[in-house]
Order: C-alpha cells, then sequence, then structure tokens
C-alpha cells in the first residue's frame, strides 16, 4: 500500500489554513475534472485531489493524519503504525463504508475502521467517538484506567492542533474487542442550555505476548518436547487466571487444539481457552544429543515422508 501525501497533491504547506485548503482544492478540481480536462488521467487524478480534500478539510481527520508525522513520502510503502488512532475523538466515528470505498485503500486503512453510530434525534450536543486500547487482563478483573484523549480544535491561526484530555473510565469486567461503553454527558457541549453529547469509546485489546482473541475465546500456542507428543503426558500451561495441568493425549501432532472450557472471557457463558500444540525439538547442540538422533535414525521406521509416495 502506497502512502498518499495529501498535502502534496492540492500543492499546499502543512500548516495551511482551512480557507488555503479549500481555495486549492477548487482551482485543481476544476482544472482535472473529467468533463473539463481533455487529459486521459483525469478522472484519477481528480478522484485523488477529492480524496486528499476529504481528509484536509476535516479538522478531525486531520488531526489524526498529521500524527503520521513528515518521514513518509508519496508512493513509498506504508503500513499504518501499530494501535492507529487510538485516542483521537471523532464527531462523526471516522469514515463510512461506501466513503471509505470511494477513496484509495491508504484512506480506507487509515478512517475505515472506526465505527459510526447513528445520529441521535435529541437536542443536545454532538457525540464523540474514541478508539482505545486495553490490557486484555483488564477484561477478567475490570478496573478504572486513566485514559488521555486528544481532540483537534483551531487554534487563533485557522489551523488545527490537538487538545488533550484525561479521563477515569470504568472497564467492566468481561467486556471484549470492538464493544462500546458509553460515557453519558462526556461528549461535546450542548447549545443554548441543552445537555451536552455523549462520548462512545470502541475497545480494543493489546496485542499480547501470549493470547490471540476471538471474539470472547482466546488461543495459546503450547510447546511440547516429541516425548511427550508421542507418549502422552502432563504438563503445565498459563492461563489469565493462573497456571494450570493439561494432560497432553497419545500421539498428538502440531497444530491440535486442546479445549480448556470457560478459560475465556468471562461472561455467561465465559468463553474457552485453546491450546494449539506445538512440537519442539530439542536442537542437537552436544554430541550426546546428535548420538541419540543418529540412534532413532537408526532404531525407528519412520520416513515422514511416506504419504508423498517417496
Amino acid at each position: 500500500m502506497e502512502y498518499k501525501d495529501y498535502y502534496n497533491t492540492l500543492g499546499v504547506e502543512r500548516t495551511a489554513t482551512a480557507d488555503e485548503i479549500k481555495t486549492a482544492y477548487r482551482k485543481l478540481a476544476r482544472k482535472h475534472h473529467p468533463d473539463v480536462s481533455k487529459d486521459p488521467g483525469a478522472e484519477a487524478r481528480f478522484k485523488e485531489i477529492g480524496e486528499a480534500y476529504e481528509v484536509l478539510q476535516d479538522m478531525e481527520k486531520r488531526a489524526a493524519y498529521d500524527q503520521l508525522g513528515t518521514r513518509w513520502r508519496e508512493g513509498q510503502e506504508f503500513t499504518p503504525p501499530p494501535e492507529w488512532g487510538a485516542g483521537f475523538e471523532f464527531t462523526q466515528g471516522g469514515a463510512s463504508a461506501t466513503e471509505a470505498a470511494d477513496f484509495s485503500d491508504f484512506f480506507s486503512s487509515l478512517f475505515g475502521n472506526f465505527s459510526r453510530h447513528a445520529e441521535s434525534t435529541h437536542a443536545h450536543g454532538e457525540d464523540h467517538h474514541a478508539k482505545i486500547f486495553i490490557p486484555l487482563e483488564d477484561a477478567f478483573r475490570g478496573g478504572t484506567q486513566t485514559l488521555t484523549l486528544r481532540a483537534p480544535q483551531v487554534n487563533a491561526q485557522g489551523r488545527p492542533e490537538l487538545r488533550e484530555r484525561s479521563l477515569n473510565v470504568q472497564i467492566p469486567k468481561g467486556v471484549r474487542e470492538g464493544q462500546h461503553i458509553r460515557l453519558a454527558g462526556q461528549g461535546a457541549p450542548g447549545i443554548k442550555g441543552t445537555a451536552p453529547g455523549d462520548l462512545y469509546l470502541e475497545i480494543h485489546f493489546h496485542p499480547h505476548k501470549l493470547y490471540h482473541v476471538q471474539g470472547r475465546d482466546l488461543s495459546l500456542s503450547l510447546p511440547i518436547a516429541p516425548w511427550e507428543a508421542a507418549l502422552g503426558a502432563t504438563a503445565k500451561a498459563p492461563t489469565p487466571n493462573g497456571v494450570v495441568e493439561v494432560k497432553i493425549p497419545p500421539g498428538s501432532r502440531s497444530g491440535r487444539k486442546l479445549r480448556l472450557k470457560g478459560r475465556g472471557i468471562p461472561d455467561e457463558p465465559a468463553g474457552d481457552l485453546y491450546l494449539i500444540l506445538e512440537v519442539v525439538l530439542p536442537p542437537a547442540d552436544s554430541a550426546r544429543a546428535q548420538e541419540i538422533y543418529h540412534t532413532m535414525a537408526k532404531e525407528l521406521a519412520f520416513n515422514p515422508r511416506q504419504a508423498l509416495g517417496v
């Protein structure tokens, strides 16, 4: 996926005001409109200009885009940074599915992953939306998290800048990936005495060094020795609630799954924990280890490629 330099596309500086961006867009849009330009690449160019303007004219999208920094160049390979968009407050929840599909993969990767909520019919301030990342362990114990959120605002020079605020948020036990927590009255202030809007936090988990999350279920790669796999054994395995002993069935192979019921994320019913067995070979890094491997090669009538007919 290629990086898009939206400022370069519109021919403006990164310090450009909203009026300067609008003026540049209108000039380029008129020049490259498919109904006006005879250039065969006009339609593609017109679409690029529209995408750049969609981001830079929106104070929230522009502030988030600016956080990518200036180290990227137009056309350079790009992957969104880990936990992209965490802590940004959006009033519209990012981009709609239709909007994201109309533009490039680059646009979609940045702004197409924020949930949108239906517009409220009540007369109050705008609702805000933010994606946050929490430790997986919080889903098992709950607790209070102090979060720092960033929201753009226009400074005296007409340029967006980020305003930070901190909130103490109660994370419920059993929270799941993608769940929304509503904080009443923490959105935009109301007008003429109306109530403020709400803040919706979209929950995501930090990548965990042991577990992968799917819904309320967890999976863990459990290394076992060849003799444990062949003969069966009792092995220790970590779980979010402590170490447990599990029975490895005789004749197990890499990729076999063992299910620990109810050891996943708490709920009614709780999720499960799946142990994915991984047979690990001891290194032949000593004379004795090599001798044992040679003995196995001689005495075990084993051809791992028999199924291939060779």
